[in-house]
């Protein structure tokens, strides 16, 4: 019998799991609240690693790095099939001036991982230097990741949609989900802005308002919104060809000249103004880290709202008390890096296949607060 799933949340793991649901041959409706695609996928920068690997647990990495490997040919399949390009492309990661004890930690954990990773030289101010140009100015230590792949974020969301509609999947925009209706452990309806709706299974991924949407039956779920702010400038040459980070921060080139530089952290609840604070800040660290920068144009300066959750660890899998609803949800700042590996999970389980390492880490974000980490 042909299945009938509704998918809450159109964003990036929204839309891979609509894809990957439709591609087995089930009936799939997805809903957003908003637009598809327009939340906090839209907003984050593509880097498709955990930024410092060493800094995060092992299921955290175990997720993004088995996710990362996903890419090359998932992006490949969808510019096939939709004629969008994702920009998918391996360009490297800088880490501008770690201090010994970084270096030591950052070099340990990749040659534990088997993850390349290179000491070099690069000159003091020149950031120039990261695209291979020579100069005579004095130097200061770096980390390069090689390995280390982007994907330009709009265009892989403009492909999934576009996927979903070439296999028919319906997607109801501005529908918000206010209530689950349940009876004998299971869920028995939506009630939304467009009345009931009713599937025969449900998933959520609804990032930042997935607790929310839960109301009752999200028990000790904590997910929750923290803003992130990025700024996009434009210049006439690539003046650097790998993402370059310090720190908390970022830039991110792109291939047509665009530089994202980003972001930040932020506790404001559903709040996503951006601030004058926020971007003086990016800008006046873009500007000492790439002085092309300092007297560049502003192109734009927008926010988005991360999922986060204790210990950046995801929760994927069915409800512990609701027979046919899962939820796939709380990646923080990588759900654009895990998405294909957090599908291919969800989708394993649903379909009781075997899993490529064990998930009961991505489980535990049902249980007790006071027995897991509260670490944002």
């Amino acid at each position: 019998m042909k299945k009938d799933f509704i998918v809450i949340g159109a964003g990036i793991v929204g839309l891979a799991m609509t894809a990957r649901l439709l591609e087995t041959g089930a009936s799939v409706t997805l809903l957003e609240r908003g637009i598809a695609g327009d939340e906090a996928s839209w907003a984050g920068g593509g880097i498709l690693s955990t930024l410092l690997p060493w800094d995060y647990s092992e299921t955290v990495n175990q997720l993004a790095m088995y996710s990362a490997s996903l890419y090359p040919q998932w992006t490949t399949a969808l510019k096939t099939q939709t004629g969008i390009d994702p920009e998918y492309h391996v360009c490297g990661l800088h880490i501008m001036r770690p201090d010994r004890n970084h270096q030591t930690r950052a070099l340990d954990w990749c040659a534990a991982h088997s993850v390349m990773i290179r000491q070099r030289l690069l000159t003091y101010d020149d950031p120039e230097n990261i695209s291979g140009h020579r100069t005579d100015q004095s130097t200061y230590p770096t980390l390069f990741m090689p390995e280390v792949a982007q994907v330009r974020n709009p265009r892989l969301l403009r492909a999934l949609r576009q996927r979903i509609e070439q296999l028919h999947g319906n997607i109801i925009e501005h529908c918000e989900v206010s209530r689950l209706t349940t009876c004998n452990l299971k869920v028995t309806g939506l009630q939304t802005s467009h009345g009931q709706l009713t599937a025969d299974q449900y998933i959520l991924t609804a990032g930042a308002w997935s607790s929310r949407i839960l109301g009752e039956h999200a028990l000790n779920l904590d997910i929750r919104p923290i803003r992130g702010q990025i700024l996009l400038y434009r210049l006439p040459h690539r003046t650097i060809q790998s993402v370059v980070v310090e720190q908390a921060h970022y830039l991110i080139p792109r291939q047509d000249g665009h530089i994202l530089v980003g972001s930040t952290t932020e506790d404001t609840g559903f709040n996503k103004q951006t601030t004058t604070d926020a971007r003086n800040r990016l800008s006046d660290w873009a500007g000492n880290l790439l002085p092309a920068l300092r007297n560049t144009p502003l192109l734009q300066h927008w926010a988005g709202l991360r999922p986060a959750s204790p210990g950046n660890l995801p929760t994927i899998g069915r409800h512990p008390a609701l027979k046919n609803f899962y939820v796939n949800s709380g990646h923080f700042r990588y759900g654009m890096t895990m998405a294909p590996g957090s599908t291919e999970i969800l989708l394993n389980e649903i379909e009781k296949r075997k899993q490529p390492f064990a998930i009961s880490p991505y489980q535990q974000g049902w249980q007790t607060a006071a027995h897991r980490s509260a670490s944002y």
